[in-house]
């Protein structure tokens, strides 16, 4: 018997084990917790740091767009996933774990520069 739903070229999707689905969802979800951590220091130094409103809005502006970089791709990632998931394909591969390392490690260099002369100035 054939599926008369499936259209040629297009790989059929399945339902998977719901538990491969809920873990995709949980993945997501903590993409979706470390985007919120990312927000809030970023609020945070644009609030603590006011007095320094250069440094303040760098790394303020720096943590913010790192906060919607992450959170929009876990989104995509949880999306390429459900899909290969669904394919029984193999799981893709994520960048994101590099950029937001290094992109912190860049934050934190800028921010130990910025405190050193900050506290060569006073």
């Amino acid at each position: 018997m054939t599926n008369m739903t499936a259209r040629p070229g297009v790989e059929e999707q399945r339902e998977p084990d719901y538990r491969f689905t809920l873990a995709n969802e949980r993945t997501f979800l903590a993409w979706q917790r470390t985007s919120l951590g990312l927000l809030a220091a970023a609020l945070a130094s644009l609030h603590f740091l006011s007095d320094t409103r250069v440094v303040a809005y760098l790394l303020g502006g720096g943590l913010g767009a790192l906060a919607t970089v992450t959170a929009l791709g876990g989104l995509m990632h949880w999306r390429r996933s459900d899909g290969a998931i669904r394919r029984g394909a193999p799981l893709p591969a994520s960048r994101m774990p590099e950029l937001i390392a290094a992109t912190l490690g860049l934050i934190g260099v800028a921010a130990a520069v910025a405190a050193a002369v900050a506290a060569g100035i006073r």
